[in-house]
């Protein structure tokens, strides 16, 4: 007999990963008489972005910068699009975070004068295989409520506003429900709408993490939230088989991109663009010209490192990513002699590399009353990574914290119907299971996205039939989610995990045809419109109908975040289309 567990919290945060953690952490600190409540779908120990640990924070002010240059930065990087108003909130906070966040007991590195040891102009080395489980600790002894393995399905929006969150136990199988009064989605971003470069029993050996599934876009999406920069896909540029960091290399080890004559083609086909220093996309979409016109496979070039070099090497990828020198050791690669072979991941839906998300204000609320989204799930502030994210937390956890003491009041009750027709909508593909498996529909929905919204076949690229194609497709598979069935909780976890990428994916979609340029090579690549256009130099955004499932598109300007009724460009996009 499955019950219905009610917990009443002054916040709810949904998702225990990097953002989640130091929101909780802010609000208790801010606000110790406030109630606070993780809500997470794995365990706070191991959760999220962070599970495998970090070497480097990415996003830092080091000397002989300033919050000016890093702007300045981030909006070369993005190639022009970007939410200043943003990225200058979360730069202002890059060295409080950090130093708190060392304070707790995360090693970083010093140089002789005792001083954070870069690596390049904004990163800072560190010994971050703990992280996690250190932010984890940290919110324990905060006193925030943390409900581990409980998988959030929707958000409760009664009255127009957002009144908490719904959702199942993996491990009792029993429904939650969270009155909250205000609510901060930190979920990450999604992983899993493409189909992968690795096949089978290891498809999960991919950059993001796999278990970021879009469920806090989706949860947003059906509740009517507005979205903004989809179309700003993330395609990691990685080692290939092991999928590691490459920036490890680059900026830690010096290694060039080189191709399979030995060219350092970004040097010698890229300099107007920066050459190494290009902008993030360039430097994806320029092997992937290498390879095209022949001169493949491309490599980064380590064959410059000394023994000592290779040492320090390897304690670097064993920070966070293990795997890789596991892999060299047993398939017998010296990086020393080898250059390391690189290739581009399957892309991915991220607010904290590019700017996927919410359209959130300064103050990360939301455009729905009670919601704040902070960390790779808000939108508008690309290169946040994990310090962007901290920094996020904090400001959402600030705002949440300043508007519960400036409105005394409790929390409202939520309506009994509303609550019963999620437990009929969660429960019923375990209860009355269809012939159709997760596995089937995640498959399905991979192939279409790859093959027709800009995949790995066709190294990233796309045109306006074949997105109409998938966006057919996709709401082919909305139709027969009907048919999906689970024979156990961690089934149906899995299952709603694809409802939730159906989900982001249509509104992908969406946001790919309406971009009529090519914005960001090789992660937006328009066959179609190949030339970047001054009058795109605007954000994307979409709203869908909690009612009727329609997507309205919304154009907004780089420099606001004003209501869209004061914004004269607003297009439908009805399905099919």
């Amino acid at each position: 007999m499955r019950e219905t567990r009610v917990f009443e919290t002054d916040i709810a945060i949904i998702g225990g990963g990097t953002a989640g953690c130091y929101a909780a952490l802010t609000a208790r600190r801010l606000a110790p008489e406030l109630k606070v409540l993780i809500i997470e779908k794995a365990h706070i120990d191991r959760s999220g972005c962070l599970a495998g640990g970090m070497n480097a924070i990415n996003a830092y002010i080091n000397p002989g910068e300033t919050v000016d240059s890093f702007v300045d930065y981030v909006r070369f990087d993005s190639m022009g699009i970007l939410r200043e108003d943003l990225v200058r909130s979360q730069a202002e906070l890059f060295e409080e975070v950090i130093r708190d966040v060392e304070q707790m007991g995360l090693p970083i590195v010093k140089d002789e004068s005792g001083r954070y040891a870069p690596r390049g102009r904004w990163n800072i080395k560190i010994h971050g295989e703990s992280l996690k489980p250190l932010l984890a600790g940290k919110v324990r002894e905060s006193g925030t409520v943390v409900l581990n393995r409980v998988v959030v399905t929707n958000l409760i929006v009664d009255g127009g506003k957002v009144r908490g969150a719904m959702g199942f136990g993996l491990r009792d199988g029993n429904f939650y429900v969270v009155r909250a009064r205000k609510t901060i989605v930190a979920t990450g971003g999604a992983s899993g709408l493409y189909r992968p470069n690795n096949e089978g029993a290891a498809r999960h050996k991919m950059w993001y993490s796999p278990f970021n599934t879009g469920a806090g876009y989706a949860v947003g999406i059906r509740a009517g939230a507005e979205m903004t920069s989809f179309e700003h896909r993330f395609i990691a540029l990685r080692t290939k088989e092991t999928i590691a960091p490459t920036g490890t290399l680059a900026l830690g080890f010096g290694a060039p991109q080189i191709n399979s004559l030995g060219e350092e083609f970004m040097k010698i086909r890229w300099s107007h663009m920066g050459g190494e220093g290009a902008p993030t996309p360039i430097r994806l979409y320029a092997p992937l010209k290498e390879i095209a016109e022949g001169r493949g496979p491309c490599y980064m070039d380590t064959r410059h490192l000394s023994e000592e070099g290779v040492k320090k090497l390897k304690e670097a990828y064993l920070d966070m990513y293990p795997n890789t020198v596991l892999y060299w050791a047993a398939n017998g690669i010296d990086p020393g002699e080898t250059p390391i072979e690189i290739c581009g991941t399957e892309p991915y839906i991220v607010g904290g590399h590019c700017q996927a998300g919410y359209w959130v204000d300064v103050d990360r609320r939301s455009t729905l009353p009670n919601l704040f989204a902070a960390g790779d799930v808000a939108g508008g502030a690309p290169y946040k990574f994990v310090s962007g994210c901290f920094a996020e937390g904090k400001i959402a956890a600030r705002t949440a914290v300043s508007e519960i003491l400036s409105e005394p009041d409790a929390l409202p009750p939520i309506s009994e119907a509303l609550v019963s027709e999620e437990f009929r909508r969660v429960f019923s593909p375990i209860e009355n299971p269809g012939p159709v498996s997760f596995e089937d529909m995640e498959e399905r929905l991979q192939k279409v996205m790859d093959e027709y919204a800009g995949g790995i076949r066709t190294q990233y690229a796309m045109n306006d039939a074949g997105l109409r194609t998938a966006q057919s497709k996709v709401e082919e598979m909305r139709k027969d989610l009907k048919l999906l069935g689970a024979s156990d909780e961690h089934g149906l976890m899995n299952l709603h995990e694809v409802v939730d990428r159906i989900d982001v994916a249509r509104v992908l979609i969406a946001h790919l045809r309406t971009r009529r340029e090519t914005r960001w090579p090789g992660f937006q690549t328009r066959l179609d419109h190949p030339q970047t256009k001054e009058a795109w130099r605007l954000f994307v955004n979409s709203v869908v109908d909690p009612k009727t499932g329609e997507i309205r598109m919304v154009y907004r300007p780089l420099d606001s975040f004003s209501d869209t009724a004061n914004h004269p460009e607003e297009v439908t996009i009805g399905y099919p289309n």
